[in-house]
């Protein structure tokens, strides 16, 4: 549940304070006083698309926070959680969405930062918002069936039939390929062939490049490196029998050793010093060991030098043409393989994908035929909600049907035999779905975009929100002016439903009809200030007798009108009788 909003510089809202509770709450106020920007910031607050249009004029930025109560939800908690935000300790956390003027937008959930996707994941758990725009939206005919599949909770079903109409859309556009190009396909695989009959009759090992030239090299400077470790060796530990006892690294090291031991007991720093010298000594004559056995393993030899000279010669034409090195003519090897088994045009290719499309299809219209049944059980049920709904908004004799049929086949658009005839088959399914209205009994159906006005829409767009409420969904519901062009008895059945459903959900609700606001349980008033300059507006709460003048003003345009007042408190009454 939202139980509170702040609004900063959004509009013409300059800071207001909205405290909701549970049940229903209306939002009214004169036009233009920025009763929209309520709903705009709801919108904001929960991901929606930000405007720099709508920060204040003047103002660096708009700021809209909320605090969220959801103690029930385990799985909020725990997203809640893995983004480390702060709780309350009654477990409430504050969201908040910041708009800048330049345009940059920023999001937090409990004093972290946070991605404004984040927030739209909550809004889509918490919160529903029905505007006008919402009314636009449903007249789509694929509005309308997402609309019927979410309702009978078809998505595990649909998942399904898409992933197999994604495998026999590949399939057989894989096969149509391979049929229509067979020419160009064997031309690019002769020359695949070619090239992996070049490398495999090279036959390269991994790095092999690398690892001869340093071979190659070694062999070449075979003379030399001997010398050169020789040399090494005699410095460090050679024969010194001619000259003296330190006439070599080891043995220097050695006395410098000798030397220090016999004094290291009267100094710490000496005996360090000795300790050094001694393992000078011992790295000197392991060095010197393995420079003699390297003396001793470099061999000159001719012969593998040519061989060396001729692979890497191999190697290298290689290179040339299918990679900077050995690793990458293997790689290009790798995927010349595969390349080549897309590339397979043979009798025998094509009609194991032929078999493999034709089973697809198979499965795939079973799979639609199971989908569209599982909509026409939800689209009776669906129709029959809807239309029991419609009742009790003052259209008794009115009814909807949610109509199926399937769909025409489009340009470039595959079909597929169901039932014995061709059908055209879509990611989700055989069917078009259009919802109509029958006005009254005898009626024809037609099409809500010709059978509803305004405020039959607007009723019909109630209807299926409460109907949607009743199967599970989001525990606040928003609605924006759902009431245009209602007005009379229609906009009282209209504030009866409202507050029925506010039994079971928190309500909030944008209305410009007295009848619509007289029945909620809490009633926040938008105000608006103008001083001649600047045009402010802010949010207040109205009670008791300040209520009654708002709905008087509703009703007459007069706060202070007699008869006005008279209505609004006799509204009020009827509303109270029948809540």
């Amino acid at each position: 549940m939202l139980s509170e909003m702040r609004i900063t510089n959004l509009g013409v809202i300059d800071d207001a304070t909205l405290t909701l509770s549970k049940g229903f709450t209306v939002v009214t106020g004169e036009t233009g006083a920025g009763k929209t920007m309520v709903v705009a910031g709801l919108g904001l607050l929960f991901g929606g698309r930000a405007e720099a249009a709508r920060v204040r004029p003047g103002a660096e930025k708009a700021i809209i926070e909320g605090r969220i109560e959801a103690p029930n939800d385990p799985e909020l908690h725990a997203n809640l959680s893995a983004l480390d935000a702060d709780l309350d300790e009654d477990g409430s956390v504050i969201i908040a969405r910041t708009v800048h003027a330049a345009g940059r937008t920023r999001g937090h959930v409990g004093g972290r930062s946070a991605p404004v996707a984040f927030l739209a994941e909550l809004g889509e758990r918490l919160v529903a918002v029905h505007g006008q725009s919402d009314q636009l939206r449903i007249l789509k005919p694929g509005e309308q069936r997402a609309a019927l599949d979410e309702f009978g909770q078809l998505a595990d079903q649909l998942a399904e039939h898409r992933a197999l109409y994604t495998q026999w859309r590949a399939v057989s556009a894989d096969l149509a390929d391979r049929t229509e190009h067979a020419r160009e396909r064997a031309r690019e695989a002769d020359l695949l062939r070619h090239g992996l009959q070049e490398i495999e009759s090279v036959k390269p090992l991994p790095n092999e490049d690398i690892e001869l030239k340093t071979e190659a090299q070694r062999l070449e400077y075979a003379e030399a490196l001997r010398a050169a470790a020789y040399t090494a060796h005699q410095a460090l530990a050679g024969d010194a029998s001619e000259t003296s006892e330190a006439a070599n690294v080891n043995a220097l090291a050695g006395a410098a050793h000798r030397a220090l031991a016999e004094q290291e007991e009267h100094d710490v720093a000496l005996a360090g010093f000795s300790t050094r010298a001694q393992e000078l000594a011992a790295l000197s004559g392991d060095l010197a060991t393995e420079l003699a056995s390297y003396a001793e393993s470099v061999e000159g030899d001719p012969a593998r030098l040519e061989q060396v000279h001729q692979r890497r010669a191999a190697l290298a034409a290689l290179t040339r043409k299918y990679g900077e090195d050995i690793d990458a003519v293997l790689g290009w090897a790798e995927n010349a393989r595969t390349t080549l088994e897309s590339l397979d045009t043979s009798e025998e290719t094509l009609t194991a994908l032929a078999a493999r499309r034709d089973a697809l299809a198979t499965e795939l219209a079973a799979k639609a035929l199971q989908v569209s049944g599982l909509r026409a059980q939800a689209a009776t049920v669906f129709s029959t909600a809807v239309t029991d709904e419609l009742a009790g908004l003052a259209m008794p004799h009115a009814s909807v049907v949610a109509h199926l049929s399937r769909r025409a086949a489009r340009a470039g658009e595959a079909e597929i035999v169901v039932d014995g005839e061709p059908c055209a088959i879509g990611p989700e399914g055989i069917d078009e779905v259009e919802l109509c209205l029958l006005a009254h009994p005898g009626a024809p159906a037609l099409p809500l975009t010709k059978g509803a006005s305004g405020g039959e829409l607007s009723r019909v767009m109630l209807a299926i929100e409460v109907v949607f409420a009743g199967r599970a969904g989001p525990a606040t519901m928003v609605f924006d002016e759902v009431d245009a062009g209602v007005g009379g008895k229609a906009a009282i059945e209209i504030g009866r439903r409202l507050a029925q459903l506010a039994k079971s959900h928190q309500v909030l609700v944008v209305t410009h009809l007295p009848q619509v606001a007289a029945f909620a349980d809490h009633h926040l008033v938008v105000v608006k200030d103008n001083d001649g300059t600047v045009t402010t507006s802010g949010v207040a709460p109205v009670r008791g007798s300040a209520r009654v003048k708002e709905l008087a003003r509703m009703l007459a345009g007069l706060d202070d009108s007699q008869v006005g007042l008279a209505h609004a408190e006799e509204l009020l009454a009827l509303a109270s009788q029948h809540r």
